[in-house]
């Protein structure tokens, strides 16, 4: 091989070699990886809507973090991987979108309503939200800033009940926790968190006159490592496969 066509076979090399440098989403094997920070009563539907996403996008992998929405929001300030947001109200999104976080505009991709859930047996006998205002019933809640403690706030509200004297947990499945394991008389979580409880559980219904209806969006986030995979993802969860299965897992079309 003459000297000039080694040159030219030594510069396509190192061309090939500096073109594409992995970023945080990729593997060594070329596997993507996108993570999506969402909020916790999504845990079980978002767990399978990611199994489908993976199914039809060969070589993507979902990675989740689940927590409080506004946890979520304040890591995402805070700098911390992410590729999309899906939180449990609408003011953390809004939170997101107003720090220049978001790629675009959020979607409402689901509703949800909420319930009193109390352990196996309602050992208290709570009946309606009156009832967790009663002496010697001990309460839990999540914390005012997360959406569900938020929501039970304003459906204490609209009873007319006085917001019992509760703990105050990072996010819903920590009241469900504490309920389940008997270290509550009773708390309020999403009617989708009940069957996360398995038996160890039930919910006494909240009327509809004093329930919310949270709503639930869903956007690409700016900093995404691949960002056409974290729009595909958004795509996915907004479309009827996906829908199919937040619908199986009890939570309300948007």
């Amino acid at each position: 091989m003459c000297s000039s066509n080694r040159l030219v076979l030594l510069v396509v090399v190192l061309a090939i070699g500096w073109a594409s440098p992995a970023t945080s989403a990729e593997s060594v094997g070329g596997q993507r990886t996108i993570v999506v920070l969402a909020a916790a009563s999504l845990t079980d539907a978002f767990k399978a809507v990611g199994a489908a996403f993976e199914q039809a996008h060969p070589g993507v992998v979902v990675q989740f973090s689940f927590a409080g929405s506004s946890t979520l929001v304040t890591q995402i300030k805070e700098g911390s991987p992410g590729d999309v947001f899906a939180s449990a109200d609408e003011s953390n999104m809004q939170a997101a979108a107003e720090a220049g976080e978001l790629a675009g505009p959020a979607r409402i991709f689901a509703g949800n309503r909420l319930t009193i859930v109390v352990p196996k047996g309602n050992p208290k006998h709570i009946a309606a939200l009156a009832d967790l205002a009663g002496s010697g019933v001990s309460v839990v809640l999540a914390a005012p800033a997360v959406p569900a403690g938020k929501y039970a706030a304003q459906i204490f509200a609209k009873a007319g009940v006085a917001v019992p004297n509760a703990s105050q947990e990072v996010d819903v499945r920590a009241v469900l926790s504490k309920v389940a394991m008997d270290e509550a008389d009773a708390g309020i979580v999403y009617v989708t968190d009940v069957r996360a409880g398995g038996d160890k559980v039930e919910a006494v219904p909240i009327p509809n006159q004093y329930n919310v209806v949270a709503r639930y969006p869903i956007a690409a986030l700016k900093r995404a490592a691949d960002a056409d995979a974290a729009n595909a993802f958004v795509a996915f969860v907004l479309s009827p496969p996906a829908r199919a299965t937040l619908d199986s897992f009890g939570f309300l079309a948007p």
